[in-house]
């Protein structure tokens, strides 16, 4: 994939808008553009048609699309490679999000952006949120964080929505990676000691669509008014085993995949390069109370998906 444009109806009440989707071949940018062809002109672009590591490239971009919306979905998500590539992180984290919020507040155009949640680190025992104290516990987290700073101290028209263990029915994520295993191996073990909420592309994609067609025509006011950094997950919580757990129930019956032995371990007995929070759950509550939606509940969303991937044509 390169540049691909979307054309919508013309009677659209966003049709004269431009949107521009970065990170359009990953699994958000994917969704995103499904559900944004509402949106007049569409424009998806991917790493190969413009590198987020190089900012001045990056500029050029923006400044030849001339969008009046950015959906930034391109991220460097490699947790643990990021221990040894700080700078590469830092680049598509931290750096292009700066020149993305810099060229929209040039254009008077809307950014969203997200994040994630290893922001923190994991502590606290309750919900995160958005006004607790961020200290991410490894590069990735703390690129991430930079990026979130840096477009707050641009300011202008932005949305930050950090969200938490994406996945969906396209790309590489925990479902897929699940499924590929239980083909391969009749034993897996999985972490139990870490919480969050498993969040489906497909609900990220239509709650920022909703959003952001209410902050276009004016219903949630002045961009004073919305403007900020929000959490944006499916609801209630589950450990990585509970969702490999759900995982293997419903590809068992739906999918007919075997179901591997799953066994339950500690974070410590899985060393990994980078450290992750425990505590991964982010309130919702301040998404609501502001645009007055919620995402469904993790286990809706995966019941959802797996239903896209049984209906999905035989390979």
């Amino acid at each position: 994939m390169t540049e691909f444009v979307g054309e919508d109806a013309t009677d659209s009440p966003q049709s004269t808008l431009r949107t521009l989707i970065l990170g359009a071949g990953g699994q958000l940018g994917r969704e995103l553009y499904r559900v944004f062809k509402g949106f007049g002109s569409v424009l998806g672009a991917d790493r190969s048609l413009v590198d987020l590591a190089q900012p001045e490239q990056l500029r050029t971009y923006v400044r030849r699309v001339q969008p009046d919306v950015i959906l930034n979905a391109a991220a460097y998500t490699a947790v643990d490679r990021a221990e040894t590539e700080k700078q590469l992180a830092r680049a598509v984290n931290a750096e292009a999000p700066r020149i993305l919020a810099e060229e929209a507040r040039r254009r008077n155009a809307l950014l969203v952006h997200f994040s994630t949640d290893y922001v923190f680190d994991g502590a606290k025992p309750e919900p995160w949120v958005e006004t607790d104290p961020t200290k991410p516990l490894n590069a990735y987290g703390v690129s991430k964080l930079a990026g979130e700073q840096a477009i707050q101290s641009v300011g202008g028209e932005y949305l930050i929505f950090r969200t938490s263990w994406v996945y969906g029915p396209y790309g590489h994520n925990f479902l897929l990676t699940m499924l590929r295993m239980a083909r391969e191996r009749d034993k897996l073990s999985i972490v139990d000691d870490q919480v969050g909420a498993p969040t489906t592309t497909m609900g990220l994609a239509r709650a920022t669509q909703i959003i952001v067609g209410g902050v276009l025509t004016g219903r949630f006011g002045a961009a004073s008014d919305w403007a900020g950094v929000y959490h944006m997950t499916c609801g209630g919580s589950t450990s990585w085993f509970g969702f490999a757990d759900a995982i293997f129930a419903l590809a068992a019956s739906q999918l007919d995949i075997r179901a591997p032995q799953l066994i339950p371990i500690a974070a410590k007995d899985h060393p990994t390069p980078a450290a992750r929070p425990r505590n991964s759950i982010l309130s919702n509550e301040k998404l609501g109370d502001r645009f007055g939606l919620q995402l469904s509940s993790w286990e809706s969303g995966l019941d959802e998906t797996i239903e896209v991937l049984r209906n999905q044509p035989a390979q």
